[in-house]
């Protein structure tokens, strides 16, 4: 199946008789016919539902679809995006473990990265994404065991290097964990580039609608787990009867240990009505993103010829510092979010954000509906100033959602906005 017919089809297939849309598994617990059908399932050496902490039918259909959306051999469905980017780690590392990061993620997951994991005796060093590969080799140590990245980097709208990425994590025996959020597999597949671990918040596009929260993690099957770095994966699990997870699950190694260990463990699963919602978000994503990445293009090229506006931050923009990277990358877009420098810095920014009508002010990003945020001053605001710095974010920084709305309403509501912050 191509990606149009694959949001649609992939994940749930019924047989004769049974209902055309996803069913929702409104269920806790599972029944079988013995015990015995019960051990096995804890021996994973039977596969089924043993209770909802760990998986689901209904879950389990959208987790089929994204991982072949993305091209991977499994996923796991997480209850947000930032459960997503710490399980994805935590299923490789431990404490006393190392790994390195872009410095321009978005400032949750930084906080997850700088501040929470340091607690759990997890050093993340963060790295400019544009350093050269010799540069970033430096950076590795013997106890490095990841190297993570976003494909699309929010609110600076910067485009990762992500074969650079991969020539770093693989010349060292490590994976590379992407998150795709802004991109979507519409825009990028970064398997296809060389990441061996995708993730998103489906909360974002996926979703589509602000009705859900929620993550996914899809395991590229790839990577050898047993290159002798990752004794976890090649040794006996104690807590599972001395399951290997190479040798017994082979290529969905990784993506087994995540759900049988980490989120048995964590429960941060979805429910049931949740999926469902996501999964009708991703019925329509293709057709979405397309006119996402159209709107926020014909946004962009406003913004760019208005002198209220000091700087713009778009790929789509054949001016734009990164439009040549896009060009490889994302080829069919770069989203529909824009991130502008205002004149007139901070005070002018919220000035403006305050005078528009159409465009709701929230803390979200990637929604049918057009919507503007203040990074530095909300989202991001918990980041330091050399944080902010190295993340892209400059005080008069905007974040700007470009919704699914007539194309000349968007851009009405943001030229009266413009000419009532500029008078005030």
């Amino acid at each position: 199946m191509r990606m149009n017919t694959k949001v649609l089809h992939e994940g749930y297939h019924p047989k004769n008789g049974e209902p055309r849309a996803l069913p929702i598994y409104q269920s806790t617990t599972y029944t079988y016919d013995s015990t015995e059908d019960i051990g096995q399932l804890f021996d994973l050496t039977k596969e089924g539902h043993m209770y909802s902490r760990i998986s689901n039918p209904t879950v389990q259909a959208v987790e089929e679809k994204i991982a072949s959306m993305e091209g991977g051999v499994g996923a796991l469905c997480t209850s947000s995006g930032q459960a997503a980017s710490m399980i994805s780690l935590l299923t490789i590392l431990k404490a006393g473990d190392h790994f390195i990061s872009a410095s321009t993620i978005y400032g949750g997951t930084v906080n997850l990265f700088a501040v929470t994991f340091k607690r759990f005796g997890i050093d993340c060093t963060f790295v400019a994404p544009e350093t050269s590969l010799d540069e970033l080799q430096q950076h590795v140590k013997p106890n490095t065991k990841a190297i993570f990245g976003e494909t699309i980097a929010n609110p600076a709208m910067t485009i990762l290097d992500i074969e650079k990425f991969a020539a770093l994590a693989h010349n060292n025996k490590l994976p590379l964990i992407i998150d795709n959020t802004f991109a979507t597999p519409i825009l990028c597949r970064p398997i296809e580039f060389g990441a061996d671990i995708v993730i998103h918040s489906t909360t974002k596009y996926m979703d589509g609608h602000a009705v859900q929260v929620g993550g996914v993690i899809v395991d590229s099957g790839q990577f050898d787990w047993s290159n002798g770095k990752f004794p976890e994966f090649t040794e006996p699990d104690a807590s599972y009867h001395g399951v290997v997870y190479t040798k017994d699950f082979k290529d969905a190694a990784y993506i087994t240990k995540a759900r049988v260990q980490l989120m048995r463990d964590i429960g941060a699963y979805p429910a049931a009505h949740t999926a469902f919602l996501l999964n009708l978000g991703l019925e329509t994503l293709a057709v979405r993103i397309e006119k996402h990445c159209q709107n926020a293009l014909e946004v962009a090229t406003f913004l760019n010829d208005t002198s209220d506006v000091q700087a713009i931050f778009y790929p789509g923009l054949p001016t734009d510092r990164y439009h040549e990277r896009m060009k490889k990358y994302t080829p069919k877009g770069a989203s529909g979010v824009i991130s502008f420098d205002i004149a007139g810095g901070k005070e002018r920014a919220i000035k403006f954000m305050d005078a528009l009508k159409l465009a709701s002010n929230v803390v979200h990003v990637a929604d049918i509906r057009t919507c503007v945020l203040h990074p530095a001053s909300e989202t991001h605001r918990q980041l330091t100033d050399d944080q902010l710095k190295e993340a892209g974010i400059t005080p008069g920084l905007i974040r700007l959602s470009v919704g699914l709305e007539d194309i000349e309403d968007i851009l009405e509501d943001i030229q009266q906005a413009l000419d009532v912050s500029r008078v005030s």
